[in-house]
């Protein structure tokens, strides 16, 4: 494994990662702590999308997180979600009547309209699919592709199809394991109409940079590089992360420990959540450049070099 550079910066994953389901991975909230108490700047990056971004922070406080919740205007947004970058994107680009696969809340957060004062002879502009299991039915799914293919409004006018992310998997509590992500509802649809999605979230360049520009002048020191850190090689430390160059790290569970008890970047990887035996050296898949059992022990050992790094490079000024 290459020698880990002086770090300055982390992007975290969440779900898998800081958590699986309503509990912390081992000793995920101390490491949090002891992060802010070392002041190395963070954001937390999150493909969840069932909820909203304000629902998924009061879920992080119950389990004992900290975290900033506040806008990009007041200098306070420490958590980035797709479903954040969705309901951006809807508004940049003006849509004025999207088809939502989502749950209530994320509706909520992508669109905050009264839908039902619309009338039904309003066309819809745009088709949106997040992690909704309650609404991965034929209807709705029939209903989406007619849309996409025009049987809705023969108006002749293209409408996109925009998903939050990819992921082909994710990690339940309940039921325990894996779980169908919206990835293969999105590829369907692709495949049936013809569309390739617009993806907003994780890992797309696009996310990490807007990510990544959040991150003031003040915050970053000059040296070192940013690390991202998830437990899903593709879905957290593919494409956009590969590109800029990101230190990645990937994490994994240790054997018998139960997870549901208990600009240049780096990648790297923690065996929890997603995370199974060999993920990192599947075909097709950039290897990370380190892999941790579990978020706590990679900030272990993060304080430890990055202390030592720094020791060393004032040793030689």
């Amino acid at each position: 494994m290459t020698k880990r550079p002086l770090i300055k910066a982390l992007l975290i994953d969440i779900s898998g990662n800081l958590h699986i389901g309503s509990t912390p991975t081992p000793k995920a909230v101390e490491a949090m702590k002891r992060l802010r108490e070392a002041r190395i700047p963070f954001r937390l990056c999150s493909n969840a999308s069932k909820e909203s971004t304000a629902v998924l922070v009061s879920k992080l406080h119950v389990m004992g997180f900290d975290f900033a919740a506040g806008s990009e205007d007041d200098g306070g947004k420490e958590v980035w979600t797709s479903i954040g970058s969705v309901a951006q994107f809807v508004k940049d680009k003006g849509f004025t009547r999207p088809y939502m696969l989502l749950s209530d809340s994320a509706r909520d957060e992508v669109f905050p309209h009264d839908t039902a004062k619309w009338a039904s002879s309003v066309p819809y502009d745009a088709v949106v699919v997040g992690l909704a299991s309650g609404r991965f039915d034929y209807a709705h799914l029939n209903t989406a592709f007619r849309i996409l293919k025009g049987e809705e409004d023969r108006s002749g006018h293209n409408v996109p199809l925009i998903a939050t992310h990819k992921a082909k998997y994710i990690e339940r509590d309940d039921p325990p394991g894996l779980s169908l992500g919206p990835g293969p509802f999105v590829t369907a649809l692709e495949d049936a109409t013809g569309c390739k999605a617009h993806v907003v979230g994780k890992p797309t360049k696009t996310f990490f940079e807007l990510v990544i520009n959040d991150l003031s002048l003040s915050e970053l020191s000059d040296d070192g590089r940013i690390a991202v850190i998830g437990d899903d090689v593709e879905a957290d430390l593919g494409e956009g992360a590969v590109e800029l160059g990101l230190w990645r790290v990937l994490g994994e569970l240790p054997g018998g420990v139960d997870p549901h008890v208990g600009m240049s970047t780096h990648r790297r990887i923690v065996k929890t959540g997603k995370y199974r035996p060999g993920d990192e050296a599947r075909a097709g898949v950039v290897p990370p450049d380190e892999v941790h059992d579990n978020f706590s022990s990679f900030v272990d050992h993060l304080l430890s070099t990055n202390t030592q790094e720094k020791g060393d490079r004032c040793n030689v000024m």
